[in-house]
């Protein structure tokens, strides 16, 4: 079923209130932290590019930091943050690291200030819905999908979200680009073969 944008805006602010109302968010999110550590181990890239966590979301970065801490001595690995372009409605991914200069976007979301750019290939997607096959709901901006459609070579994509999230006859839309994994508090809950 693919929601119109009247029942999906619907839903979205459905999905933030729920999240926010989470009794045990926290507990959840140390769940989904391991869950992602977990999924982590083995990978060959070493950028990642992320999010900086609003209205509840899980926050991956303290596992990201944990696996740039684990690198092999011969690989530098990298976390980044995404800086919003409002002319092409994409983002570009810039170095993080705890303690580094931070400023607010043009959509008043926290980025890091005056690092490198880079070219992730991991991309942690932050899912408010999710559904079977990769299936992603996010606010509607369209911010990741273009950034998806984009990019050459198209980076690892997993989407992270608490199970509330999970929408079990949502379907993708034109614009929308698959997740090649999704992660929740209770592990991976789909990747692609």
């Amino acid at each position: 079923m693919q929601p119109s944008a009247p029942d999906r805006a619907a839903l979205r602010s459905k999905l933030i209130k729920a999240r926010l109302a989470l009794t045990d968010r926290l507990e959840r999110a140390v769940q989904l932290q391991h869950a992602l550590r977990v999924w982590l181990v083995g990978r060959r890239e070493n950028t990642i590019g992320a999010y900086w966590p609003i209205k509840g979301e899980f926050d991956p970065l303290p596992a990201l930091y944990r696996w740039t801490e684990g690198a092999p001595e011969e690989a530098t690995r990298r976390i980044g943050l995404p800086v919003a372009d409002r002319e092409t409605g994409q983002l570009r991914f810039h170095v993080w690291y705890p303690g580094c200069a931070m400023e607010l976007d043009a959509y008043d979301i926290s980025k890091p200030k005056d690092t490198e750019e880079f070219a992730p290939e991991i991309l942690v997607v932050p899912c408010l819905g999710f559904g079977p096959g990769g299936v992603r709901l996010g606010y509607g901006g369209g911010f990741f999908d273009r950034t998806l459609s984009s990019l050459s070579p198209r980076p690892v994509t997993v989407g992270v979200s608490f199970t509330h999230g999970f929408l079990p006859m949502l379907r993708s839309g034109p614009m929308d680009v698959q997740l090649d994994a999704m992660l929740t508090e209770d592990g991976v809950m789909w990747e692609r073969p």
